[in-house]
């Protein structure tokens, strides 16, 4: 009887083992692109800073900060489409998850 009741409660608690593994798989991703994002914003800041030194004129100097705004948009927009994605396998996976307990606990198959 109680080994019964400790497997029922082993088996009801396991889609939220899945689910918190699930958002710590999302966490991590977002942490890890955000880590990457932030490494390649001051890297191409510290590039910048160099290059100013370079300029002779004020044409020059548009110039690199044009090609700096645009560096880093691209740089953004990477890290935008990879937090997305992230957010949305976290999503289906969840999703994934919740009709096949609320299947299981129906008797749906």
């Amino acid at each position: 009887m109680f080994q019964d009741m400790t497997k029922h409660m082993t088996d009801s608690m396991e889609p939220f083992k899945d689910f918190v593994n699930i958002q710590t798989r999302m966490l991590e991703d977002l942490t890890r692109h955000q880590m990457d994002c932030t490494k390649a914003c001051l890297e191409a800041t510290m590039q910048q800073t160099k290059q100013l030194q370079q300029c002779k004129t004020p044409v020059d100097l548009m110039e690199l900060q044009q090609a700096y705004a645009k560096e880093l948009e691209k740089t953004l927009r990477s890290a935008n489409e990879q937090n997305m994605k992230a957010l949305n396998d976290a999503r289906e996976a969840m999703e994934k998850l919740a009709k096949g307990s609320l299947d299981k606990a129906t008797g749906n198959k």
